[in-house]
This record gives C-alpha cells, structure tokens and sequence, in this order.
C-alpha cells in the first residue's frame, strides 16, 4: 500500500517519473528540498515549488493511493465547514468537508495513511446520518483554507498587543460574538484560545507560548485569585459593567487553564413562548400553575434549563405570592424575587430547611444533586408549596428513573410530581444569509417515517426549509442564535398509578405516548416546518437517523 508518508516517497517518486508527471531531477530536488522540511511530504513539496502540472500532479499521486483527486478551491466549498467538523478537529486531521448531498459527505484531506484517524472520521460523519467521501489534496492547499477562516474569527484580537490590551481584547471580542464561555487553553507549543457560541466551540485565537506566564497572572490579578497557587481555583471578574463573569482555573500538563462563564446583567427574562415552548396556553396552564407539588426541568448542562425557570417564575410572579429562589449562582436578578445564593459554607439541602421557614409560595431549587435535596423539595411539594428544580437527565421520563436512582420512594414522586419537562437548545438559521429551499424527498422521509411513531404525520405542500450559508453576522456558521425543543410529561393519574405500582421507564413512556405526550423530536420537527432551524442541526442534537 502506498502513501504520501515520508516512508514510503520514493515509490511515489518513481511512480510519477514513469508516468511523465515529472522529472527525475525534479523528484531529486524535492528529496534534498525534504532534508531540510523532514515533516513534508514529496507530493506536497513538488507542488509547493511549482513543479509539474498541478491538476495532473493530484490525479496521479491520487491513483497511486487509490483515492479521489481534489485541487481543492473557495469555490469548491459548498457547505460551511464549521457546520459539520469543528476548526479544531480539521486542523489536527488535516480535513475539510467541502459538499453534501444525497446522504453523502465529500471530505478532503492531505494525508490518508492513518486508518485509525480516517475511521474516526467516517464515524463522526455517519452519526451526522452523513457517509463520507474521501478525496484526496495538498497539504499546504488544506492549510491556507483552514487559515483563512481562523483568521476570519480573530480578526479583532490583538495577539501582539501587551498584556493588560490582549486579556481585554479576548474578553471583549467574546462579548461582541455573544460567547457564553471563554476557553483559554495552554498547549505545548501555544496557547490555544476558544469561544462557546451557540453552544459550539470556535477557535478564536492563537496566541504564542512565551506570553503564558504574563496572561495567566494577568487573569489571577483580574478573577482576585492567588497568583502563587496553581491548583484549581475559582474567581469573579467585575471590571466590565454589563457583565458578571465566573472564572474557574485548573492545571493541566502544559500550564494553568482558564475558563471564563460570561453573564449578562440586566437580562429582561424572555416570556416562555419566546424561548421555542409550544404556543398552548392550556398546555402552559396545565404544566406550570399548581400548587401542592413539584416540577423539574431535565436536560444535559449547557441546554437552557435556568433559563426556562426563570421564565416559569416570571409567568408565575404576582405581588401577593411570596417566591424564594435558591441559586448557585444568581444569574438574572429579577425585582420582586427573594434570591439566595449558593456559597462554600452552605448547599442546596441546608438552605432549603431555612428557606421553608421564610413563608414561601414558591420556591426555586437551582439544582437536584443529592438525596437530601430530593427529598427535602419533595416535602416542601407536599406541604402545600410550589418547587421549581432542574434535574440532569436525557429527557422528561427518565426524570422518574433518575429521582429512583437518587433514592426517592415512588411513593413520594407519584404524588408529588406534577411535570417533567425536557429540552434543548437548536441553532436558529441565520436569518440574514440563509438560503430557502424545498425539502427533499428524503428529508420528507425520514421525518415522516420518525414521526408516525407518535401518531403525527407532516404536510410539506407549501413548505420550506433553509440552507446554511455563513456571513459576517453569525461569523460564518449559517447559525444565529438558539431555540429551545421541548417535551412535556404531565404526570396524569394513570401515570401515578404505573409510578406508585414501580413500572419500569418503557411502560411509563407508552401510557403517557397514549395520553399525547410529545417526544423532543416532534416538537423539534415543528421548528424545522416553522423555518426555525434545519433537519440537519436537529440530528446533530438529538441524532435521530
């Protein structure tokens, strides 16, 4: 088997003098050429000093590794690649996905000698519900490509600037970018710079290695941690007016990495159907406006489960009701509320018992971890208030699961939990780039075929979708901004009875799914028809085909 790997370069060398791709002396001048660049390939060296007929010089090294030619260019690139392989992943495998269709994916790399690394691919690809296409290019073609887009998203990051300047720009460019984390990471040879924007991570910068002892004490400083410690620590950031940001430290084997939470203040909480909930009074009425009970929010972190408290609470606020929040920490101040917040000598469970003495309507718990918690809401449910919790789990009939794992008797869930809501974040399309299509046969397909299992079917006359472009405003990604899918299980008196009896989580789910509970991916489904967001960025959530 024959490859573009250094230890294989003179078969591929003689191999393109027998077919008069070029000379004998052009392959000599590459090998003396590679002395002095070891890591560089003799395919890509005859193409970086111009020897030779590049589009012959492809299909020939091409054949020889029984792959596909590509000379890629921009305009070859149909598809925005941070859409389907993150920045950080193409550089280090040397790939670009460039086009899709028909359940494909075109994937160009430089080198595809490493069977491990092209199976791995293939394999992210295919749970994308995409089977990958492998061409075959030039390395330092791959490169320039990848170049251009990681300087397309630092553009405003000064990485010469001094110390103080730098830190600042970071921050800043985030906050402009909309970042809800910044991820300062020390590698071996750099110090890698990365921003969460609509729940994905971009790379934003890259910054040389020799500034890493100046910019970590440079964020002690700021975060008011102790500069000689280097195990991990938490801070505050409160120099930027509209923002409160968290920092959290922790070594790794090339230094100290910094992650900054940033946080808005004096964020309007948004109404519950403006975060993507069902448009259904009836259903908002029936899930939330109780008493006696309790109802938890279920979804992995990072999904949007604080902020859908938020907008319970806000929905349930009026003057004549007491409501306490118990929060770790207190992200959105909201006037009427009373707002407690988590620190080290105290945890959920313990201000919680004080918090039942304070005379509360309704209380909000931040988070369920424990037993102790668990219970203690449960009682306070049962003793004519109203709680409010997230819990972590996959979805809103694994709630009852989880609170067994926990240790909760079934006694206690099934007549004190009224709802169990579920939820994630999609990412909306860009309304400014985007570009509206029909569905095709087989998006038609597999959403009709998924969504027969829970009795609903979908009329595509007339409806449209969108393809993902990428501008300036939603930096590249064809994606600005991020809606919520939800799934609702109201614990009816069927459901009680199958709870109380120790059903097992399947027979739950097919008694609510006859009572019209709704999975996630119907109400996902509906955002795709509605024009919120694409089939593909569903499945990238929930990978459902």
């Amino acid at each position: 088997y024959l490859s573009m790997d250094n230890r294989r370069t003179q078969p591929i060398g003689i191999e393109l003098v027998k077919r008069r791709i070029v000379k004998e002396e052009d392959i000599n001048r590459a090998l003396d050429y590679q002395k002095e660049h070891p890591s560089k390939k003799v395919g890509d060296i005859l193409y970086e000093l111009h020897i030779g007929n590049p589009n012959a010089l492809i299909a020939a090294i091409a054949d020889i590794l029984g792959e596909k030619p590509m000379l890629l260019g921009s305009a070859d690139i149909k598809i925005n690649i941070a859409d389907y392989l993150p920045l950080d992943i193409a550089r280090k495998n040397k790939a670009i996905p460039f086009e899709t269709g028909a359940g494909k994916i075109k994937v160009c790399f430089s080198n595809t000698a490493n069977q491990r690394m092209l199976e791995n691919m293939r394999l992210l690809f295919l749970n994308k519900g995409l089977i990958m296409e492998r061409y075959i290019t030039f390395d330092s073609i791959i490169d320039e490509i990848l170049t251009s887009m990681e300087i397309a998203s630092t553009e405003t990051i000064d990485v010469n600037a001094d110390i103080s300047e730098l830190v600042n720009s970071i921050i800043k460019n985030g906050m402009e970018k909309r970042a809800s984390d910044i991820h300062i990471e020390p590698e071996e040879n750099s110090i890698r710079v990365r921003y969460r924007i609509d729940g994905e991570l971009v790379t934003a910068a890259t910054i040389e290695k020799d500034k890493q002892a100046q910019l970590i004490g440079r964020l002690k400083a700021i975060s008011n941690m102790h500069q000689e410690k280097q195990e991990a620590q938490d801070g505050r950031i409160i120099m930027y007016p509209d923002y409160n940001i968290r920092v959290s430290s922790q070594k790794n084997v090339c230094g100290e990495k910094f992650v900054l939470r940033l946080l808005k203040k004096n964020v309007d909480v948004q109404q519950i159907f403006e975060l993507g909930f069902p448009r259904d009074e009836e259903l908002v009425r029936k899930s939330f406006d109780k008493r006696n009970s309790i109802v938890l929010v279920a979804a992995p972190t990072g999904e949007g489960k604080t902020t859908t408290l938020y907008s319970i609470i806000d929905y349930l606020n009026r003057p004549e009701i007491n409501i306490t929040t118990i929060e770790d920490p207190v992200e959105i101040r909201i006037p009427g509320l009373n707002q407690v917040e988590i620190d080290s000598r105290t945890s959920f469970s313990s201000s919680l018992r004080t918090v039942l003495r304070q005379d509360p309507d309704i209380i909000l718990v931040g988070e369920i971890r424990d037993k102790e918690t668990a219970e203690i809401a449960m009682q306070a449910g049962q003793t004519g208030h109203y709680v409010l919790s997230t819990i972590h789990t996959i979805d809103s009939v694994e709630v009852l699961t989880r609170l067994r794992k926990i240790g909760v008797s079934n006694y206690d869930i099934g007549s004190t939990l009224a709802t169990s809501l579920s939820q994630r974040l999609v990412r909306r399309v860009c309304p400014d780039c985007a570009q509206e299509r029909d569905f095709t046969e087989e998006e038609k397909e597999i959403i009709n075929r998924i969504a027969r299992k829970y009795h609903v079917e979908y009329d595509f006359k007339g409806k449209k979708t969108y393809t993902t472009v990428g501008c300036e405003k939603c930096n590249n990604t064809g994606f600005y901004g991020r809606i919520g899918i939800f799934e609702v299980l109201n614990i009816t008196e069927n459901i009680k009875e199958l709870i109380v009896k120790d059903a097992s989580s399947i027979e739950i789910r097919n008694k609510a799914i006859e009572e019209g509970y709704k999975p996630l991916v119907i109400d996902g489904f509906n955002k795709i028809m509605e024009g919120y967001t694409t089939l593909q960025e569903l499945n990238s959530k929930l990978v459902i085909y």
